[in-house]
């Protein structure tokens, strides 16, 4: 079995939010102590990255002990080529999310830091459980420190932004443990024994009407969390009010908990239903594309136009999944990467504007260039990288991305296409506005630039948006094994098993109601 890498991985944050929980109450302390606590799963997410063999598809490092035996419940956890650099992302931004409440929380210290220790513990969970229980109980630990950083730490309207997210997530997440537990009784039927390995229930034969019920289950979860389009309005209300850090982890990995879950569950699980949806789920994708950059257009609130591009951005990674070829999930699982790098960048220099003015009208600013030269490169490389420039990562991600969707439907690559155009029109306007012009707000005059603190916080983000963009193949190369893997098992299940037409639940729903009670 090796060394329990991955164990120390998950939960040194914990350990370290019991150990901040008795320091005392002396704010610098507690900082240096949270950021050393945030460094050592980096550091251990590195040695993950050296330990990991780039040739192989399946699970490394793979940790598996009895839990709850008696109901087939393991601690399982293992990586591979899709959740490896998300391990590392998460890794990193929590690191510079705790560096960035040096500067911007200022109240209850302690128990923020606590919050968002206990908060990497259960992503890192999350993209590591290979149990559908145990990933159950990480996906459930996300969703209690991120309702307390938006309710405690939040804006005006904190206390109804943190229980719409919560009640959004807990009702998908409620639907997909009785899809869990329905699975789980299929294979004791299948095999005398009741299972929750995720390796085992890859290999379960399930009736292709039954496969669309538990599909639909597990994908509402994962469409609430990306968010897709019509299911996203409880994002803005959630980055709008929540601190720079919460926004800055919700856009750059809470968002991505949908993506993965979809590609790692959803599609190997059901893989004659995910052929059977594929094709709504790309048309929806292309709407959330769409209504996503329209309405960002729009937006007076710097915070809010990001908080829109998400649900564009991440319509990108939604198409490239469905296409389900080994070009769109690799421009998906690239893409998840890009935007949690170019809009927490993005998220971050918000913050930083808004600490100095408090404010966040774009109407308030104008003329910086000048009077923060610093920021405004730095906000200038996150906005192109958001936008697609070539040469830095969001063009890698969204052109793979669309290359796959081609394959599939090229009608979808042909709506979508427009969704890059506005995005580059929403990006580079609201930053001409914010950037340029003349100073027409006496107070945007006494503006500090950024810190040493500050351009530690955004020196490693640029560097990575450079090098995924001009050197992406490292990337790739450790990706590709996997996802040819599972790109593989979900043809090979589909074609064996015969995609399902759509129709079937329908009439198994008019001829006998019991499949709905059963889910």
């Amino acid at each position: 079995m090796g060394r329990p890498i991955l164990t120390a991985l998950v939960f040194t944050p914990t350990l370290g939010a019991i150990f901040l929980g008795f320091l005392p109450s002396e704010v610098q302390v507690l900082r240096r102590a949270a950021l050393v606590f945030s460094l050592v799963p980096f550091l251990l997410s590195l040695a993950v990255l050296g330990l990991f063999d780039p040739a192989r598809g399946d699970f490394q490092m793979v940790e598996r002990h009895a839990w709850v035996p008696e109901f087939g419940v393991q601690y399982l956890l293992g990586v591979d080529g899709v959740s490896l650099f998300l391990v590392l992302l998460t890794t990193l931004l929590t690191v510079l999310v705790v560096l960035a409440a040096f500067g911007d929380v200022h109240k209850r210290v302690r128990e923020y830091m606590i919050l968002m220790l206990v908060l990497e513990t259960g992503m890192l969970g999350t993209l590591l459980a290979l149990d559908l229980i145990l990933f159950y109980v990480f996906w459930e630990v996300m969703l209690v420190p991120m309702y307390l950083l938006i309710g405690v730490w939040g804006g005006p309207r904190r206390i109804y932004a943190a229980i719409k997210f919560a009640l959004y997530t807990m009702f998908g997440s409620l639907l997909m443990l009785v899809a869990i537990l329905y699975l789980a009784s299929l294979h004791r039927q299948a095999t005398g024994a009741i299972s929750f390995d995720l390796l085992k229930l890859y290999d379960l034969s399930i009736e292709p009407s039954t496969q669309l019920w538990l599909f639909a289950a597990f994908a509402l979860a994962f469409a609430i969390k990306v968010p897709m389009f019509p299911l996203h309005t409880w994002l803005p209300d959630a980055h709008v009010e929540a601190p720079t850090g919460g926004s800055v982890i919700l856009a750059g990995v809470l968002l991505k908990m949908g993506t993965y879950g979809f590609l790692r569950f959803a599609w190997p699980l059901f893989p004659s239903a995910a052929t059977v949806a594929a094709p709504y789920i790309m048309g929806i994708a292309v709407i959330g594309i769409l209504y996503g950059a329209l309405v960002a257009l729009v937006q007076p609130d710097l915070k809010k136009l990001v908080a829109y591009s998400s649900v564009s951005h991440l319509g990108f990674v939604m198409l490239g999944l469905a296409a389900m070829n080994v070009e769109g999930v690799s421009g998906a699982v690239f893409q998840m990467l890009n935007h949690g790098l170019s809009t927490g960048a993005l998220f971050l220099a918000v913050g930083a504007i808004y600490e100095r003015r408090h404010t966040r009208q774009i109407s308030d600013f104008g003329g910086l260039w000048k009077i923060i030269p610093v920021y405004s490169v730095f906000f200038l490389i996150a906005m192109l990288s958001s936008v697609g420039l070539p040469g830095l990562n969001g063009f890698v991600g969204e052109f793979l991305c669309l290359l796959g969707a081609f394959g599939r439907d090229p009608r979808f690559v042909a709506f979508a296409v427009f969704g890059i155009v506005l995005g580059a029109l929403y990006l580079m306007w609201m930053y001409q506005r914010v950037i340029f012009g003349p100073v027409t707000h006496e107070e945007n005059r006494a503006l500090a630039d950024l810190s040493p603190r500050e351009i530690t916080i955004f020196a490693p983000i640029l560097a990575l948006v450079f090098f995924m963009g001009v050197y992406p193949q490292p990337l790739l190369t450790r990706m590709e094994p996997s996802i040819t893997a599972i790109v593989a098992h979900v043809e090979k299940r589909a074609k064996s098993a015969g995609p399902a037409p759509i129709e079937t639940v329908t009439e198994a729903k008019a001829a006998d109601p019991r499949p709905a009670r059963a889910l």
